[in-house]
């Protein structure tokens, strides 16, 4: 059966593990690794913005012997011009593996039902995973361990970041602790499936208006830009409502002495994060954007072979 990675908990506890510990290998020997040898070419299609998602897939899929075709979504017109299921079709005939920057996560799950090879999400508006997977890889190179690591987000709590975080996190045993305003709390039935990991996992999954109880004692803390791709008309009002929850040097300190930082970029200094945060010695950011690379090396590796 063709295994795809389209939200966090498509990988269980031990297979989250298993890739997070083959990314930590290839990140100590990246070139040992040809699961792509031939060259087989792997799909990168961007409907979104990008620049982490699309240097550190189309490197690493070069590192594992492969060919990154990368398919510009608005000329393609998936779901306009063409629809999903015969894109599909077509790319499942071309390539190996499929990646696709999205939109709506509706697509994304249509694409892996006809695809025939494995999808991964790079991005929707509902979940973030491939990051998450390079996240977890950055705590456990700081912290040494991911099962009882208490993890604070700071922000948009209905965000695609937020709802990954709650099923990554609680996948790899974390203490969750979203932190957003009324009205912008993550998604009920979220928050529910990562009580329900969590239940297996030790781990825990909790939403909280005062970002100062959020904070408190945390091991790491994330932030992420307030205003998402097909935000920007919310701009104005969401810096107001967020300003509260900016991720400032009194607000850092009220964590662990220890504690490190997180933010997917792109970042925006002054708002969401402080400049003295992102740039200072908690700051583990250039390593998580990084670890993208690694991390998602081993999910296709994974996913083309042992995974599937």
């Amino acid at each position: 059966m063709t295994r795809h990675f389209l939200r966090d908990d498509d990988l269980t506890p031990a297979e989250q593990a298993e890739v997070l510990a083959l990314a930590a290998k290839l990140k100590q020997a990246p070139y040992d690794e040809k699961s792509l040898a031939g060259p087989k070419s792997v799909a990168l299609i961007f409907d979104k913005q990008t620049l982490r998602t699309q240097a550190s897939f189309s490197a690493g899929i070069a590192e594992l012997g492969g060919f990154p075709m990368v398919v510009d979504g608005r000329l393609a017109g998936i779901g306009s011009r063409e629809s999903v299921a015969d894109v599909a079709r077509v790319l499942g005939r071309q390539t190996s593996v499929i990646v696709w920057r999205t939109y709506e996560q509706a697509k994304l799950d249509e694409m892996a039902a006809y695809a025939g090879v494995p999808v991964i999400n790079a991005l929707t508006d509902e979940f973030h995973p491939c990051q998450l997977l390079a996240d977890l890889q950055t705590v456990a190179e700081h912290r040494g361990e991911l099962a009882g690591v208490t993890v604070s987000f700071l922000g948009d709590g209905a965000s695609n970041m937020a709802h990954s975080w709650l099923l990554a996190g609680t996948t790899a045993g974390m203490h969750v602790r979203i932190s957003a305003p009324a009205g912008f709390e993550p998604d009920p039935a979220i928050v529910a499936r990562a009580t329900e990991i969590a239940g297996e996992t030790g781990g825990s999954a909790r939403y909280l208006v005062d970002p100062a109880a959020a904070v408190a004692g945390a091991d790491v803390l994330v932030t992420d830009t307030w205003v998402s791709m097909g935000k920007e008309g919310e701009a104005e009002q969401r810096t107001a409502t967020f300003a509260p929850y900016s991720l400032t040097v009194p607000l850092a300190a009220l964590a662990r002495p220890d504690a490190i930082v997180l933010h997917c970029l792109p970042a925006y200094r002054g708002k969401e994060i402080a400049a003295d945060v992102i740039d200072g010695p908690q700051s583990v950011v250039w390593d998580e954007a990084e670890n993208r690379r690694h991390a998602q090396k081993a999910l296709i590796t994974w996913l083309v072979g042992s995974g599937r």
